[in-house]
């Protein structure tokens, strides 16, 4: 399964990391719920990890592949945009909605 367009793109257009670091959720509930704000708060690493995981996950669900071309970074574009305007939204939310929005441009899972 390919996100690292998304992830990495997706990252590092959500900000820098704040002096004030979260830890990486462990679960899905713990995921679930952080926020695009809370996001932007983690470490680079952390932000990366936790996207790549809520990505990995809607991908499944949807059925569909990230691929690792300019559909990929549009993606990152649609939840960079989502958490500008909604920076309280939550990040699972962006990300899946960003997936949802460009389903019929995506490759089908194998």
């Amino acid at each position: 399964m390919k996100v690292p367009c998304i992830v990495v793109a997706a990252c590092s257009l959500l900000g820098a990391a704040s002096a004030q670091a979260q830890t990486a959720p462990t679960s899905f509930e713990q995921a679930a719920f952080v926020t695009c704000r809370d996001a932007q708060a983690m470490p680079v690493e952390q932000r990366k990890q936790i996207a790549v995981y809520l990505a990995e996950l809607s991908v499944r669900y949807r059925g569909v592949t990230i691929p690792d071309d300019e559909r990929g970074a549009q993606l990152a574009l649609l939840v960079r945009g989502g958490c500008t305007l909604a920076p309280d939204a939550y990040l699972f939310t962006m990300i899946d909605r960003a997936i949802l929005a460009e389903k019929d441009r995506l490759p089908k899972r194998q």
